[in-house]
């Protein structure tokens, strides 16, 4: 009787931590949590979204595609490295698929991808294709990557602004005023986040 009363002890005394650490720490802990998030990063903690017309356009560190059905790039508009996070459709940027493509630089299938992209970009800008910079035609780890650099950026101006009727020199400009520097000041390269910068350009109304 003494050996099983106890036993039940033992599961009282276990039972009643349970409860005061789940409330402690599961529920208080994230009510915590989430009120300083709120409180003093409110844009970072409900996920840095960006906003047109009152409306949610995504997400400032998820990229997304600018391109038609069958994958094909919308000449009117910034595109985006490429993504290899893609389970539905050859867009892309599929949040709940994100990964890399896994395959080394000397991979015959990268190798063949990063030439054939390469050719590809150079045909639709315009350009050379030695002006054509490396996060043009190789994906991030993530396959979400927002962000191309300011080359990259630069190198469609003239696709773009020849698309939309505009002035190279007012959509050039358009990049300059989105190029954003390294974090810190010094922490890795200069940026140019793609949806942000058509969401502006579409505010120049053509």
């Amino acid at each position: 009787m003494n050996r099983l009363r106890g036993a039940w002890r033992h599961y009282w005394v276990a039972l009643r931590a349970m409860i005061l650490l789940t409330v402690v720490l599961g529920i208080g802990y994230t009510f915590v949590v989430t009120g300083i998030g709120q409180a003093v990063m409110p844009a970072q903690a409900n996920g840095s979204m960006i906003t047109s017309g009152g409306r949610a356009a995504g997400s400032a560190l998820i990229g997304q595609a600018f391109t038609d059905a069958k994958g094909k790039p919308l000449p009117q508009w910034f595109q985006s490295r490429p993504s290899a996070a893609t389970a539905n459709g050859p867009a892309g940027y599929d949040a709940a698929a994100s990964s890399g493509s896994n395959l080394a630089t000397g991979n015959p299938v990268q190798v063949k991808a990063v030439k054939d992209r390469t050719a590809a970009i150079a045909k639709l800008d315009g350009v050379p294709e030695s002006a054509v910079p490396s996060d043009a035609v190789t994906a991030s780890a993530s396959g979400l990557d927002a962000h191309i650099s300011p080359d990259y950026a630069l190198l469609q101006v003239k696709r773009v602004a020849d698309a939309r009727g505009l002035p190279e020199a007012t959509v050039k400009k358009l990049v300059e005023s989105k190029i954003q520097g390294r974090d810190l000041g010094y922490l890795g390269d200069p940026t140019v986040n793609v949806l942000q910068l058509n969401l502006a350009l579409a505010q120049l109304g053509r």
